[in-house]
């Protein structure tokens, strides 16, 4: 597994990566040396201009792994088009995401509320 996350400023990255270690360390899921990376400054920040992210993506290239464990979906890709072009790379490797925290897409209608 990779752990990737962006930090909203510089050296306060390794407590967001500290928690993803942790959540696929319960899983008993490997993080290879130099997969747990991390990028700092806004999530709107294009997929392709960050470094860290370029490091996910040659990890999964070479197959070194085979999942992607982020904080929420925003980290990889903060705009719908760069998750699109995101999303249908990590398909095209077959690779998956974890998201570790409720995102906003998962907010919505419960059950007693779409018989009313």
């Amino acid at each position: 597994m990779a752990l990737y996350a962006v930090a909203p400023l510089r050296g306060v990255e390794h407590l967001v990566l500290d928690d993803l270690a942790a959540y696929a360390q319960d899983r008993g899921w490997t993080v290879p040396a130099g997969c747990a990376v991390s990028d700092a400054g806004p999530l709107n920040q294009a997929p392709a201009v960050r470094a860290g992210w370029q490091k996910v993506r040659a990890a999964a290239t070479g197959r070194l792994v085979h999942g992607v464990v982020v904080p929420s979906f925003p980290h990889i890709a903060y705009r719908p088009a760069d998750w699109d072009t995101e999303r249908s790379w990590l398909l095209e490797q077959g690779l998956f995401v974890v998201a570790t925290v409720p995102t906003e897409l998962q907010a919505g209608l419960g059950p007693g509320e779409l018989r009313a």
